[in-house]
């Protein structure tokens, strides 16, 4: 409401800011629009109100467009608000905000002296490597990947990722379901 209340205060300025800059008086607006002289002087000083109606014949008599004497209502923030969250041994930043397919993530994989445990699930998974090394097992395949490659595959194929070393890898990750694919570009062991 702050918002409507500061550009309803902003009309009045604006609209005898364009009436001075069109050379017109208030007797003349008046003629032109059939809105009274003293309705325009309060509409300019911001002692009444400006309504819909008014605006619009205000606008077609000043030949600008309605938003300009309303002006445009602020953009939502555009920023995610990124919080970290633990996934087993991954940490995970949400990149996407809304919900529905893909996701977008970036994981952070520590490294790790573990054996590896593959396992499945719906959907499909495009991954590029920020940072860092990646053991990707994919089905049969072990390969490495690094800094600036990226995979696709579909996760219903057993898999399973870790650090390389020597230290972390970092990944940016959309997770959707079946059919949403990037390209696949990896090395073989």
């Amino acid at each position: 409401m702050e918002d409507i209340e500061r550009r309803l205060a902003e009309v009045g300025p604006k609209l005898k800011a364009l009436r001075k800059e069109r050379g017109t008086t208030l007797s003349a607006l008046s003629e032109a629009t059939g809105i009274s002289a003293s309705t325009l002087s309060r509409l300019e000083s911001g002692t009444r109100k400006a309504t819909l109606e008014l605006l619009l014949t205000l606008s077609a008599a000043h030949q600008v467009p309605l938003d300009e004497l309303v002006g445009e209502p602020e953009p939502a923030d555009p920023r995610v608000r990124m919080k970290a969250q633990k996934f087993g041994r991954f940490t995970a930043w949400a990149l996407t905000a809304q919900p529905g397919q893909p996701q977008a993530f970036k994981l952070l994989i520590p490294v790790e002296d573990i054996e590896p445990v593959q396992r499945t699930h719906e959907g499909y998974e495009w991954m590029y490597v920020l940072s860092g090394r990646l053991r990707a097992l994919l089905g049969d395949r072990d390969f490495t990947m690094g800094p600036g490659e990226a995979a696709e595959f579909d996760t219903r194929v057993p898999h399973w990722f870790g650090s390389a070393g020597p230290g972390p890898v970092e990944l940016l990750v959309l997770f959707g379901k079946q059919g949403e694919r990037a390209h696949l570009r990896a090395r073989s062991k």
